[in-house]
């Protein structure tokens, strides 16, 4: 046992670094939700604050998520996947995709493409970061999930293909939410 892992063990750091992504995503909602009633009542220099620190929060959660997985693939099989999993997690398809926060913030982001598509443009950088902060965020979780084999395997929902492609097809899709226009190049 390394020094780390006798100071807190490998299913506390899981744990604790996704109720950090949960609670990182939860703010997310609320600033889009409170970006939205700015915007849409032309008070711009709130709605940009409210969008900056929407970027933020997804910047947090893609650390998070990657703090989450700051262990080796083997200590995730042998101590962490045998926790998601029967008799341990009743559920067949096991996956934050059956949260509410997740569905909440897709119905969010669905709500939020047309606004997106004709934003002003005294947003756009702002806009642009709080893009690439999503891209950020996709990619932090597609390199936990491929550091752990899903490059190899499907996902503990879904077998079919491999769970990286899946959270790549996940990333595609919902870039076309946030940026309706493709507009916004990755940097």
């Amino acid at each position: 046992m390394n020094t780390v892992e006798s100071q807190v063990n490998l299913y506390q750091i899981w744990e604790g670094f996704h109720w950090l992504f949960i609670v990182h995503i939860q703010g997310l909602i609320i600033c889009l939700q409170r970006f939205e009633i700015e915007l849409n009542a032309g008070n711009l220099p709130q709605a940009e604050v409210e969008l900056g620190t929407a970027t933020e929060l997804m910047l947090a959660s893609g650390a998070a998520m990657e703090l989450a997985g700051s262990f080796s693939r083997k200590e995730y099989e042998d101590k962490i996947l045998p926790t998601m999993k029967a008799p341990v997690v009743v559920s067949e398809n096991f996956s934050g995709l059956m949260s509410w926060d997740h569905a909440s913030l897709m119905q969010l982001w669905k709500r939020l493409s047309p606004v997106f598509q004709a934003l002003p443009a005294e947003l756009n950088n702002q806009y642009n970061n709080f893009v690439n902060a999503y891209i950020t965020l996709s990619r932090s979780h597609t390199a936990v999930c491929s550091k752990f084999g899903g490059n190899e395997k499907g996902s503990l929902r879904c077998n079919k293909g491999s769970a990286v492609s899946r959270l790549e097809n996940f990333q595609k899709s919902r870039l076309k939410m946030l940026d309706p226009n493709n507009q916004v190049t990755d940097g």
